[in-house]
């Protein structure tokens, strides 16, 4: 009886997790809470995943690196062009984005890390965070239920 109760505990904690997770190859892992996103400078998108477009706010990609010391702006030259970004949502879904297509100084792409949509909290199954890639035909790099990011450099 004990070990249920411990399990469904550890279980809800796991399902209530309010924060994202920045680490790898980076001099300066953080762990963000939705306070701290909603602190750094905000931005918006409009997407249409399957039916009418809906306004995703967050935070850019880009800024969130920024953050934790990722290679950009200058130092995203030589080897550090071969760096990518590992995203990881709860469910165990998986995509990557190289630091060149997050970096604005190489393309007018926003790769969005959303809180809310239209105006409101992202719902359990798209939160409480969320990739969205406006961009991309496919919906497939949006991923829902972020909680990793890892930066990987593969030329040090």
């Amino acid at each position: 009886m004990l070990k249920t109760i411990l399990t469904g505990l550890l279980w809800w904690g796991t399902l209530g997790a309010q924060s994202l997770t920045i680490g790898g190859d980076i001099p300066q892992p953080l762990t963000l809470s939705k306070e701290d996103l909603a602190k750094m400078p905000r931005s918006s998108v409009s997407w249409s995943e399957h039916g009418p477009a809906v306004n995703y706010e967050g935070v850019l990609l880009y800024e969130v690196l920024k953050a934790a010391g990722a290679p950009l702006d200058k130092q995203l030259s030589g080897k550090a062009l071969a760096t990518y970004v590992l995203a990881d949502a709860k469910d165990g879904y998986e995509v990557v984005f190289t630091l060149p297509e997050v970096d604005p100084a190489f393309t007018d792409s926003k790769i969005l890390v959303a809180d809310t949509v239209n105006g409101q909290a992202l719902g359990e199954k798209q939160g409480p965070f969320r990739i969205v890639v406006a961009q991309d035909k496919k919906g497939a790099r949006s991923i829902r239920m972020l909680e990793k990011l890892t930066v990987v450099r593969l030329r040090k």
